[in-house]
């Protein structure tokens, strides 16, 4: 195992030490626990975002938080569900006075804990709303969770729901968004090699030079199948194709159309499968008006892709083109 670390335990926190001096004037990290919050704590009279989930997928989530998108992020130990009594004080500094959206993706430890953490938060008077993300097309069930995983269409949700706060929704409002773009918004991914987690100094699961999985999940969770390394073109059909299915996309529609990165792999691949996915929702009539390509939700160094396709409407449209700046996301 060739990483920059020193002790693998200290990894996390070492971590967030350096993104707290990086970006001062946006973030503040909490040591004990470790959450993320915006530099200025909550802002009054806003609803508060809060999201979080295991270390190795960064930017995801501390990244995203600041104006325009989450208030704060919990991150727990790589690829291990944050605690509940980290995730309560994260959910009680989120809040301003009009309670606290928490966005979850579907792994059993992260909904449970989550859940756990807001009852806690709630005892000492901060009202809580949650939201599953669970946009992973590739399979029903997974060995993490109860029905599909919540994978990079996170990003869209935190970006829409975050301008949905910033505009002056209420806590109803701000989740019913929240739930909108998870009912519309689908993906699914590849892997090309296996990462490896520090701590456990191995690659998290064995992959042959000359194959590919299918349907990954961002742990490195089994897809739909093994198969042959095979084009890039080709890669992207098997992709795009069950996402623009399972979505029920037709001609004259718009989307917003996300190639993510797993960590490892470079931009000019990335957008090598962007290419071929806008040019397969061409040929079906749907319009891309929207577009994100780049590292948003990794697995450590995995080299691999996902693809995300959101449907959109003019209000989505326009939340996902208000302003945001964050550490990872800014225009």
């Amino acid at each position: 195992m060739k990483k920059l670390i020193n002790d693998p335990q200290d990894v996390v926190a070492e971590s967030l030490e350096g993104f707290a001096a990086a970006h001062a004037d946006l973030v503040a990290v909490h040591a004990d626990p470790p959450f993320v919050t915006r530099a200025g704590g909550a802002v009054p009279g806003k609803v508060g975002l809060v999201s979080g989930g295991g270390s190795g997928h960064e930017p995801l989530h501390a990244g995203f938080v600041g104006v325009g998108m989450l208030d704060a992020a919990v991150p727990g130990a790589v690829f291990t569900s944050p605690t509940p009594d980290q995730i309560a004080p994260a959910l009680q500094a989120a809040d301003g006075g009009k309670g606290v959206l928490a966005i979850v993706k579907n792994y059993t430890g992260d909904v449970l804990n989550f859940e756990t953490g807001a009852e806690l938060a709630e005892a000492d008077g901060v009202t809580v709303r949650s939201v599953v993300v669970d946009d992973d097309v590739a399979v029903e069930n997974s060995l993490y969770t109860a029905g599909r995983r919540g994978v990079a269409g996170t990003v869209c949700v935190e970006k829409i729901a975050g301008a949905a706060a910033e505009r002056g929704g209420d806590l109803d409002a701000v989740a019913a968004v929240a739930e909108r773009v998870i009912a519309n918004v689908r993906s699914m991914g590849v892997a090309l090699t296996a990462c490896t987690v520090p701590h456990a100094g191995r690659p998290s699961f064995d992959l042959p030079e000359d194959e590919i999985e299918i349907g990954i999940g961002i742990h490195g969770e089994p897809g739909r199948r093994r198969i042959p390394l095979a084009g890039a073109d080709e890669i992207t059909e098997m992709l795009l194709t069950p996402v623009v299915d399972d979505l029920g996309l037709s001609g004259g529609e718009q989307v917003l159309l996300f190639v993510n990165g797993m960590g490892g792999t470079p931009a000019s691949e990335l957008y090598v499968v962007y290419r071929r996915a806008r040019a397969l929702l061409s040929e079906r009539g749907v319009e891309v008006t929207r577009s994100l390509v780049g590292n948003y939700v990794t697995s450590l160094e995995m080299q691999g892709a996902s693809v995300t396709v959101l449907r959109l409407d003019d209000e989505l449209t326009a939340l996902w083109d208000a302003p945001v700046h964050t550490t990872a996301l800014r225009w």
